[in-house]
């Protein structure tokens, strides 16, 4: 899978490249989604979006519908491509499950707003929140959404010093739900890979 920092039509795979490709690389590709993947608290995962996550979703949803014409493709990547971090920032799409219907009803009335209490922490400088769905409203005046998509905007002084190695803090302090992780080094340096 190239990457190439735009994802067009004509950089994508075709549908018999792909279904070459997909066998040998599938393994590789879920290691990368897993190794941006965080867990928060018990119902709550944050993955962490790239180039290369976003071009195996659409390579999958255009797979999964068998799609091949060009504005059907586009508007895949459409949906898409804004989910691709472009170097100052992280996106994550944010999953919040809970495995009784009837307790995620609940918890996710509970949580209304739970997406703007989501924060990152670098070692040595101040708290970053998320900036949520940018794109719709995922919430509504009764509940929250079960997914939601969230830009963690840092300015250059978060960058260096992810770079260079400082810690990383994932963190929700919702009334109703609040929690903390410790980003593993070795997902920390794929997400200082995003960073300009």
């Amino acid at each position: 899978m190239q990457l190439t920092g735009h994802i067009t039509p004509d950089n994508l795979m075709s549908l018999e490249a792909y279904a070459r490709y997909r066998p040998l690389h599938k393994s590789a590709l879920m290691a990368h989604r897993q190794l941006r993947s965080v867990s928060l608290g018990d119902h709550m995962n944050l993955q962490f979006e790239s180039e290369t996550t976003i071009r195996y979703q659409i390579q999958e949803m255009l797979r999964a519908e068998k799609v091949f014409e060009l504005a059907d493709i586009q508007q895949e990547i459409d949906a898409y491509a804004p989910l691709v971090p472009q170097g100052s920032h992280w996106k994550a799409t944010v999953l919040i499950a809970y495995p009784d219907v009837h307790e995620r009803q609940r918890a996710l009335v509970m949580l209304r707003g739970v997406e703007d209490h989501l924060f990152v922490e670098v070692q040595g400088q101040p708290r970053v929140y998320a900036i949520a769905d940018e794109d719709v409203d995922r919430e509504n005046d009764a509940k929250t959404s079960a997914v939601h998509f969230v830009r963690f905007e840092l300015t250059p002084d978060h960058c260096g010093a992810v770079k260079a190695g400082a810690g990383l803090m994932l963190g929700c302090d919702h009334a109703h739900y609040q929690a903390e992780a410790t980003v593993a080094a070795d997902t920390r340096a794929s997400l200082a890979e995003d960073l300009h």
